[in-house]
């Protein structure tokens, strides 16, 4: 009669995967006692096409065809599969919403691309100490200068 070997060690991702131990790499946060993981970062690629095309409600096509765009650049597992980020699935959402608002989509990865800079530059003035005045908000759209706004007739010589 075979021996079973005890549940904790049989640790696997399932049918054909090798038994584990699986490691996650964890990094000490500056918090005394805190541990964070990977998984944290939302930069980590840790979710394959199908599982993220299903967190977001697109197919799996639309994130390719993303990617064929150069909104996201997924990065590959070992077996060559596409792994996303949530950073990357948020991004794939935004454009999604802008598509549905029927805007194309080599505009939508533009205005996409453009948003994520501008948050980015935000966050870095703030980590250096910058303060941001309501007039630096891109939600709130700029107004017009008043002598743009004003239409100017010209008569023909």
């Amino acid at each position: 009669m075979r021996r079973r070997r005890p549940a904790p060690e049989l640790k696997s991702q399932g049918p054909g995967y090798p038994p584990g131990p699986w490691i996650v790499h964890a990094l000490v946060t500056p918090r005394k006692g805190t541990m964070s993981t990977t998984f944290d970062d939302a930069d980590f690629p840790a979710y394959t096409m199908g599982r993220a095309a299903d967190m977001i409600g697109v197919t799996p096509a639309f994130l390719r065809s993303l990617g064929a765009a150069g909104l996201i650049e997924p990065e590959r597992s070992l077996g060559g599969h596409r792994r996303y980020s949530r950073h990357q699935l948020q991004l794939a959402l935004r454009a999604r919403q802008l598509l549905d608002e029927g805007i194309q989509l080599g505009a939508a990865c533009r205005i996409v691309t453009l948003e994520d800079r501008l948050a980015a530059a935000h966050r870095r003035i703030s980590e250096l100490g910058g303060v941001l005045t309501p007039e630096d908000d891109a939600d709130i759209p700029t107004q017009t200068h008043p002598d743009i706004a004003k239409p100017r007739y010209f008569r023909a010589t």
